[in-house]
């Protein structure tokens, strides 16, 4: 899935953003706290979900409710998310979303997954239907129009950015508001669980001894408009973007890396780059044996092994169909700060191929950056931002 020719010369900016997660409610909060070096990952013991003690990263007891989340009782804890980090991304701009030019994009993998596990019957099917909930997410702000759903495993996220993109790329939209979210669940947890693919400690990306991945939960929003004068200073462009397909395993990813290759190289493409042109590349990074494989790879496939490259999942763990948005975005503040942001529990190179994983906070001027995201399925997407300045 490419985009079109027509589509490249057009500029679609980030106008506001936010990360609500265990690490802050604001992306300027998070942000920090992540290139402090600080990590949500913790050790939990909630026989609710696990009967095993394991390592997540999520929101502490009474944390939402600080957010603002007692004012949203009679929603759910993933529509508290969503809801929470729409309305202060929203804060920052003052975009009429009701104006008609405006979609509404929600991006989740298990949605109201945890409704099966709080009711002793089975919930209302419109309780759990992905859209019945981007409805009501959306009414909350008065957008009575139809909002767009993305659900397409790991890589949601991001898709949901590339998706609004071209929208907008495609005079559909002036604007979007792209929010994404996921909840911790035992339906979540066990799931990975019977992959025996959670880690028994806190994820190592890329690592030698890396043991599998770490989960976590939080939601993130960006706003983006084609109207630069709404841009603020020093904005992130959206640039191009592209999505593959393994066509290998229902969960096990490529074995050659070379889908999730030319996604990265047809994403460079259309945004007139070349390997040189990209400062870094934010990984998926999951830290399971052949996901970290494939990526390295996927990175020699593209011309990227000499990029530096990151993961956060050390600093949130794995936070399904928000992990591209968060990631994103963190990207986005790394991109404007000039800096690349280690790896955390990184130390000696574990994959086939050499890649240049960041194990220290650097320093460097740069104009764009890679991310990349895989997922369930097969799923691959990459895409270019872009400083404006």
């Amino acid at each position: 899935m490419e985009e079109t020719v027509g589509f490249i010369m057009s500029k679609v900016y980030v106008i506001a953003d936010n990360i609500t997660a265990p690490l802050g409610r604001t992306a300027a909060a998070n942000f920090a706290t992540v290139r402090q070096g600080h990590s949500g990952i913790r050790l939990h013991n909630d026989p609710l979900l696990s009967p095993a003690a394991f390592y997540a990263a999520m929101m502490a007891p009474g944390q939402l409710e600080e957010y603002g989340g007692s004012n949203l009782q009679e929603y759910t804890k993933f529509e508290q998310l969503l809801i929470l980090s729409v309305q202060e991304a929203l804060a920052q701009t003052n975009i009429d979303i009701t104006d008609g030019r405006t979609a509404f994009i929600v991006s989740t993998t298990k949605g109201n997954i945890a409704l099966l596990e709080q009711q002793p019957a089975q919930p209302p099917l419109a309780q759990m239907e992905l859209f019945a909930t981007a409805k009501k997410v959306a009414e909350y702000f008065h957008y009575h129009a139809a909002p767009l759903v993305v659900s397409n495993a790991c890589i949601s996220g991001l898709l949901a950015i590339l998706t609004a993109r071209r929208l907008i790329a495609a005079g559909r939209y002036d604007h979007a508001v792209v929010t994404g979210a996921d909840v911790l669940t035992q339906f979540v947890l066990s799931g990975f669980q019977s992959f025996q693919a959670i880690s028994p400690e806190p994820c190592r990306p890329f690592d030698a001894a890396r043991k599998g991945v770490t989960l976590g939960e939080g939601a993130a929003t960006v706003i983006l408009s084609n109207r630069q004068a709404l841009a603020p200073a020093n904005a992130v462009m959206v640039n191009a973007g592209a999505v593959s397909n393994d066509a290998n395993h229902i969960s096990g990813p490529s074995r050659t890396g070379a889908e999730l290759g030319m996604a990265m190289r047809q994403a460079m493409l259309n945004s007139g780059l070349t390997p040189a042109d990209i400062g870094f590349v934010s990984a998926h990074g999951t830290a399971t044996p052949y996901n970290d494989e494939m990526e390295a790879k996927a990175l020699h496939l593209a011309g990227l092994q000499h990029t530096p490259v990151s993961s956060i999942k050390g600093y949130y763990g794995h936070t399904l169909g928000a992990a591209g948005l968060i990631e994103a975005i963190i990207g986005m503040h790394a991109l404007r700060q000039q800096v690349i942001i280690p790896t955390l529990g990184f130390e000696t190179l574990g994959v086939s191929l050499p890649v240049k994983v960041s194990s220290t906070l650097e320093q460097q001027p740069m104009q764009h950056y890679l991310k990349t995201v895989s997922g369930f399925g097969g799923c691959n997407a990459a895409m270019v931002f872009s400083k404006t300045a």
